[in-house]
């Protein structure tokens, strides 16, 4: 993805990502921060699965990534599998809520 050393965000936040802290990161966009998030969990889910995380060959969610927007849903899906495209590791968007009309039918009842 064109990085040949790691942005401020990356340089802080994998090693304490890595060691399996809870960390918030806050940077301009187009820093690094979906690779910053992201890379530690490719790693993790990369490496061996240990005796308790085998799960038979069935495909189940083994990371999960909330965001505000749909187009961020996009954006991060994308990114994740150029990150994880050496890899066997699948990602897709799900998209939850109410259909376009339905919001606006809901906002215009809740203005009067």
């Amino acid at each position: 993805m064109g990085y040949q050393v790691p942005t401020p965000i990356q340089e802080r936040a994998i090693p304490v990502a890595l060691r399996g802290r809870d960390l918030l990161g806050l940077a301009q966009t187009g820093t690094g921060k979906t690779a910053a998030f992201a890379l530690p969990i490719l790693e993790k889910l990369s490496a061996p699965a240990g005796r308790n995380e085998r799960h038979s060959g069935k495909r189940i969610p083994r990371a999960l990534v909330i965001v505000p927007t749909r187009e961020l849903a996009d954006q991060i899906n994308n990114s994740v599998k150029n990150l994880a495209d050496n890899t066997k590791i699948r990602s897709t968007t799900l998209m939850v809520g109410l259909a376009k009309k339905i919001r606006i039918r809901h906002w215009q009842m809740e203005q009067t």
